[in-house]
């Protein structure tokens, strides 16, 4: 059995951690924590990349595919959010594979049937949330997760998804690497500083993952 802290679960949550740490704090630097992240998180990409089967590599570029121009069309034309320094840093975009197999890793660990369980206390702290105004957002990202939940194909994943993604927000919004809106753009709605439901927007580019490398590999 792999000791935890050679795990690749423990490398991606500690990559996502620190890197965002030294992005935020390197901004002084005589090299700067931003390109410092770039290069490490490429790097691991890169090495992961070129050990892992067909499959995988399909998974991995599928991520790509998705992840940056979702990324630069929610911060860039939609608004949603803005980066410290205006563009979406490079590191971005493997990241968002890093996360993705992080909870697609993690999901194994809650059965199908337990998956409506993980989610439920979004239920009422979305309630409280409209009920304050705080996140008016809230309810319809709720609902999209419910439909996922209910007619998507992994809901364990999207489950996982919910809470990972949170977490990362949650650290990255604490640190100031990025903001989210409080209006969200072209809509009456509000937001909090990250979404209480960010996990969403997660869990739809993974689901738009998985049917793609499902209909492209063949399985």
């Amino acid at each position: 059995m792999t000791a935890w802290w050679r795990s690749r679960e423990s490398l991606y949550a500690l990559t996502i951690f620190f890197g965002l740490f030294i992005d935020q704090n390197g901004t002084e630097w005589t090299i700067k924590g931003e390109y410092i992240v770039n290069v490490a998180v490429w790097s691991i990409f890169a090495r992961l990349y070129f050990g892992a089967a067909k499959k995988e590599r399909i998974e991995m570029i599928t991520v790509l595919a998705f992840a940056t121009p979702m990324e630069l069309f929610f911060s860039e034309v939609w608004n949603l959010y803005e980066y410290r320094e205006g563009l979406m840093p490079l590191f971005v975009p493997a990241g968002h594979w890093f996360l993705f197999d992080l909870g697609r890793r993690l999901c194994k660990y809650i059965s199908h049937d337990k998956a409506w369980l993980v989610i439920s206390p979004f239920i009422p702290a979305t309630l409280v949330f409209l009920i304050l105004g705080i996140d008016t957002s809230g309810v319809v990202l709720l609902l999209i997760l419910l439909a996922f939940m209910k007619w998507g194909s992994e809901p364990s994943l999207y489950a996982m998804m919910a809470w990972i993604a949170l977490l990362m927000e949650l650290w990255g919004t604490y640190l100031g690497n990025w903001t989210w809106a409080h209006d969200i753009p072209w809509t009456p709605l509000v937001a909090w500083n990250p979404p209480l439901l960010c996990g969403v927007f997660y869990a739809l580019g993974d689901l738009l993952v998985c049917k793609s490398v499902k209909k492209w590999y063949g399985e």
